[in-house]
């Protein structure tokens, strides 16, 4: 059976988790690099960037998340997430880490503060309906490198994409019952 990850120290855990599980799939909180040696692919969780970089440092996670990342694991980034799996962020905390992978620059909270989160519509390169969005202290993409396709823009911004094995999104696909952006994710995993 596929077994999807999900980072664990911070962030919407357990919503992915629900979402991964009604998908059929085995679907594992990650907190230490043991665990993450027994996943498929894995979700990085919307929730604070600086923070969740900070905690997989402590936890020796940061290293093991990079090297899977670099291997080629599937991997999805959602909200921070998204910032995570940056090769460059925009407005990020002083020293800011990430995961990396992902050839973009990203600008932290792009679309304002939590009092500017919305939902909206999103037409989705792929899929036949569009996809409600969730957008909570979103990022944005600013640039793209030129192996990096955009499935979804808002705001004339990409709030989508995808390079390789990486899928990652400014919304929160996990908060409305969204299930097709992981669905793209078990299309990625080894079964």
């Amino acid at each position: 059976m596929t077994t999807i990850g999900v980072f664990a120290l911070q962030g919407d855990v357990r919503e992915h988790l629900h979402t991964l599980e009604s998908l059929g799939v085995r679907a594992l909180g990650i907190r230490r690099p043991s665990e993450l040696d027994d996943c498929d692919a894995l979700v990085l969780p919307g929730g604070e960037s600086t923070t969740m970089a900070k905690l997989a440092r402590t936890f020796e996670l940061l290293e093991p998340l990079r090297e899977r990342v670099r291997g080629g694991m599937p991997v999805l980034g959602t909200c921070a997430g998204m910032i995570l799996l940056a090769d460059r962020v925009l407005d990020g905390a002083e020293g800011q880490e990430t995961i990396g992978g992902l050839d973009a620059t990203v600008r932290r909270n792009a679309f304002g503060r939590q009092v500017d989160s919305f939902e909206t519509d999103l037409d989705f390169a792929g899929l036949d309906d569009p996809v409600h969005a969730v957008f909570i202290r979103a990022p944005w993409v600013e640039e793209v490198g030129p192996g990096v396709e955009v499935l979804a823009t808002a705001h004339d911004h990409p709030v989508a994409v995808r390079q390789g094995n990486i899928l990652a999104t400014s919304f929160h696909p996990e908060v409305n019952g969204e299930d097709r952006v992981h669905r793209l994710l078990l299309d990625m995993a080894p079964r």
